[in-house]
């Protein structure tokens, strides 16, 4: 099984964790293993790497490429389980890639492309609720909420309706035929940019994946389970992901909130993270070699204490 993922700015993800050679990290995105191999690289004989992923397809080829060495234990579960995960230790690094790996893309009965015909699924876990699912069952006011909220769709209502008419005739089950449905409700002006499909897609991947509902929750897991001193490294891929991340790690970093009359503090609070990359994009030369990085932003934030008090 070839799970291929370009580890998308892997250098500035490597930097910006600043592993420590017998340090503990989690990738919990680990995918095809590419930044979880560039982790290990740094790691000296006491180091350890904890490799999570949600796909089981992932977790056979982490388990395959990783079953000789001993520092590497893998886990088939989502990074909102990272203190279940991390079995009540700290780590001093945790990562998390929220891109749909190419492998996932790539693979036609995956469902994930809008390119390739193929059943309508999205599924990273290949369980529970699928994009036929959601285009099949959901009321034309949640398909068109949806839409809006998770794929920033311009033509949410218009999209909505037209998916509820083509599912009527026949039900949507595969990608080409959901496909069809959203361009039905397009005006030709809108087919001329990116791909007519492309926020659509999103949208119901999002709601398939739960995917920024988990998130939100997650950044303070993850953040709780480093120990001080330790980096959270986050790659986005949308502007709802990065907004998200933006906004939670500008709260672990705020300090003090006393009004600006106060002569002195009198809240006591203090930041508990440091920000330490603000949404870094790949170089030019990355995204020649590998086009689907181009929307890629990483952020970091260093924790500095485990409460905001004194």
């Amino acid at each position: 099984m070839d799970f291929v993922h370009h580890p998308v700015l892997l250098s500035e993800t490597i930097d910006a964790l600043h592993i420590r050679p017998d340090g503990l990290y989690c990738d919990c995105t680990a995918g095809g293993g590419g930044h979880a191999a560039a982790i290990l690289s740094h790691l000296n004989e006491h180091g350890r790497l904890i490799a999570v992923d949600r796909d089981p397809d992932a977790i056979a080829v982490l388990q395959a490429r990783f079953e000789k060495d001993v520092r590497v234990r893998v886990v088939h579960s989502t990074f909102d389980r990272i203190t279940d995960i991390l079995r009540g230790e700290r780590a001093d690094g945790v990562l998390a890639d929220l891109g749909v790996s190419s492998y996932q893309l790539d693979t036609p009965e995956r469902g994930f492309s809008f390119h390739k015909d193929a059943p309508l699924d999205m599924r990273m876990s290949k369980t529970g609720l699928s994009a036929a699912d959601v285009v099949n069952t959901y009321s034309e006011a949640a398909l068109r909420q949806i839409l809006r909220d998770y794929g920033e769709e311009k033509y949410a209502a218009s999209i909505a309706r037209s998916i509820v008419r083509a599912r009527e005739e026949k039900p949507i089950e595969t990608t080409f035929r959901l496909v069809d449905a959203i361009k039905q409700a397009l005006p030709q002006k809108a087919m001329r940019d990116a791909h007519p499909a492309r926020r659509t897609f999103q949208a119901i991947r999002i709601e398939v994946n739960g995917e920024l509902s988990m998130l939100e929750g997650a950044l303070d897991a993850m953040f709780d389970s480093l120990r001080v001193g330790g980096v959270l490294a986050v790659i986005t891929f949308h502007s709802l992901e990065d907004r998200l991340v933006k906004r939670r790690f500008a709260a672990f970093a705020e300090g003090c909130t006393c009004p600006k009359e106060f002569p002195v503090c009198v809240c006591g609070k203090k930041p508990r993270g440091e920000v330490l990359l603000k949404g870094k994009a790949p170089a030019e030369s990355e995204i020649e070699q590998n086009p689907r990085a181009r929307s890629a932003r990483l952020r970091a934030v260093r924790k500095l204490r485990d409460t905001q008090e004194g």
